[in-house]
């Protein structure tokens, strides 16, 4: 029972993303447009994070070393789900222009722990999903487009889950963890509301 809650919520984490991604690229098919294509990798990435991690709680049932990479690797593949869906919704210029800068964001990631990098992944997760929910408010301010808003809230939500989850490592015997991933689909749900209306409305217009 101890990692029933956690493999049941990172299961639903991951049907949202999948559903939400093949929504995307059903989109996409259709009108061959790069933001689609951009939003559907971010949700199959963001779903694959959530497998990753289920799959570590389940084959070492919740505990050991095992679960601890499975956990760096989730949250390193929806960090880059992440990027993939604040460059969709805004993301202008994050990356400086100097490309020695750039290659700082390559940096091996062979030099740092597991540990480490779980808190890097994060915390770069956390930096994206704030730029994200900034950006699609200002958008909303400017174009007054009310799909902004469910993103917006998507993100903001997407963001606390981070920031929950990384604070779950501090106390790891707390329902924290659970708390964040909850509200991470909670953000994920809310970014469907659009994707889903893009392709309900394509599906309308035949």
């Amino acid at each position: 029972m101890e990692i029933l809650w956690p493999g049941v919520l990172n299961l639903i984490g991951f049907g949202v993303g999948v559903v939400t991604g093949s929504l995307a690229y059903s989109g996409y098919k259709s009108t061959a447009s790069p933001t689609l294509f951009r939003i559907c990798i971010a949700f199959f990435a963001i779903g694959a994070g959530f497998l990753i991690m289920l799959m570590g709680y389940f084959l070492t049932d919740g505990a050991g070393g095992a679960n601890t990479l499975a956990q760096t690797l989730g949250n390193g593949v929806q960090m880059v789900g992440y990027f993939f869906i604040t460059f969709s919704y805004g993301l202008k210029s994050f990356f400086p222009r100097n490309r020695s800068l750039r290659s700082l964001i390559f940096f091996p990631p062979a030099l740092f722990s597991y540990v480490h990098l779980e808190h890097i992944f994060k915390s770069v997760s956390f930096v994206l999903l704030v730029y994200g929910a900034i950006e699609t408010l200002l958008s909303f301010i400017e174009n007054k487009n009310r799909g902004a808003v469910f993103v917006a809230c998507g993100f903001v939500l997407l963001a606390l889950g981070e920031f929950l989850a990384w604070y779950s490592l501090v106390f790891p015997d707390s329902v924290l963890y659970n708390v964040s991933v909850i509200t991470k689909i909670a953000g994920l749900l809310s970014m469907f509301v659009p994707v889903s209306r893009i392709q309900f409305s394509r599906m309308r217009t035949r």
